[in-house]
């Protein structure tokens, strides 16, 4: 004798329920904020591009307001005033910026990896204390150390000079710092190991083995130290006093006080904003240009 059972069979709008995925509210009130953050950070950015395109008088007097275009466009008007006000001693001043960029991003970063390699991979005598100094040094701005800086250099007769700028700026404890924590994370010990077991030196094991692991945290501390080099007002400003050897910050400062001189000086905001957007250039280009190294890495450290 056979015994059938029968289980209850739901009703086929109750098991279309049962497998329908639970909604999900909208989170309206972050994706707002987001779009209030892009504005906010986007807003300037458009402010100088309207600003570049126009000329002195349209600046403050213009009847499409601040934030739209005018009829004239006065973009290649003001890069031909540019060129042509003092000599061309803007392009000097972005020729003298991008110097100091460079070299003080190159140097800083080649610093930061070799010192960040030795504490993630050394063990030696007073590392936990230095690395504890690394990081107070982090939580000192920048401006405190300008004026020490000045009269150290200034017994050494280096002000007003290229070294004034670029070796203050070769000191990066935040790279330092990011370069272990990447080292320690990303670069296995037994990779190290395997290699010292193979009969490569450090030196060897260190440009064959871990450097090519560290594209995208390299990456990240040059650009970094350009941007902060590049952006770098205040260490300029008290240790140069050549306009020759001005970069564009502080070159474009003088400006601005020239033209806010009053009744007097000379009315060159259109340089100056002009020019300001001009600087922003290679910085783009330079985001744009080594992004393909953070993309790159995402996959490399792994060990089979």
């Amino acid at each position: 004798m056979t015994i059938l059972t029968l289980s209850p069979t739901a009703p086929a709008h109750e098991r279309g329920n049962r497998t329908r995925k639970p909604h999900r509210p909208r989170r309206t009130g972050s994706h707002a904020f987001l779009l209030l953050c892009v504005a906010y950070f986007f807003l300037p950015l458009w402010w100088l591009v309207v600003a570049s395109t126009k000329s002195n008088s349209a600046l403050f007097n213009g009847a499409h307001g601040s934030l739209f275009f005018d009829d004239e466009m006065s973009f290649f008007d003001n890069l031909a005033q540019l060129t042509t006000r003092g000599d061309g001693l803007y392009w000097r001043w972005i020729g003298n910026s991008l110097f100091y960029a460079v070299s003080s991003g190159v140097g800083a970063t080649v610093l930061a990896v070799l010192a960040g390699y030795g504490f993630a991979v050394y063990h030696f005598r007073g590392r936990n204390l230095m690395f504890s100094v690394l990081l107070g040094a982090v939580m000192v701005p920048s401006t405190a150390l300008v004026i020490p800086t000045f009269v150290l250099l200034s017994n050494l007769r280096l002000t007003d000079t290229v070294w004034a700028v670029v070796l203050p700026s070769l000191l990066n404890p935040l790279g330092v710092y990011l370069m272990r924590v990447y080292i320690q994370d990303s670069v296995p010990k037994e990779l190290l190991e395997a290699a010292r077991v193979d009969g490569a030196g450090e030196l060897r094991t260190f440009a064959t083995i871990a450097l090519p692991l560290l594209k995208p945290a390299v990456v990240t501390v040059l650009l970094l130290t350009m941007v902060a080099a590049w952006n770098n007002y205040f260490l300029p400003l008290a240790m140069l006093s050549n306009p020759d050897l001005l970069p564009v910050t502080v070159g474009l400062g003088q400006w601005q006080r020239l033209s806010g001189a009053g009744a007097g000086g000379e009315q060159v905001w259109n340089l100056v904003v002009t020019g300001a957007f001009v600087s922003v250039i290679p910085l783009i280009i330079a985001f744009l240009g080594l992004q393909r190294y953070w993309r790159g890495g995402l996959t490399l450290g792994g060990v089979k």
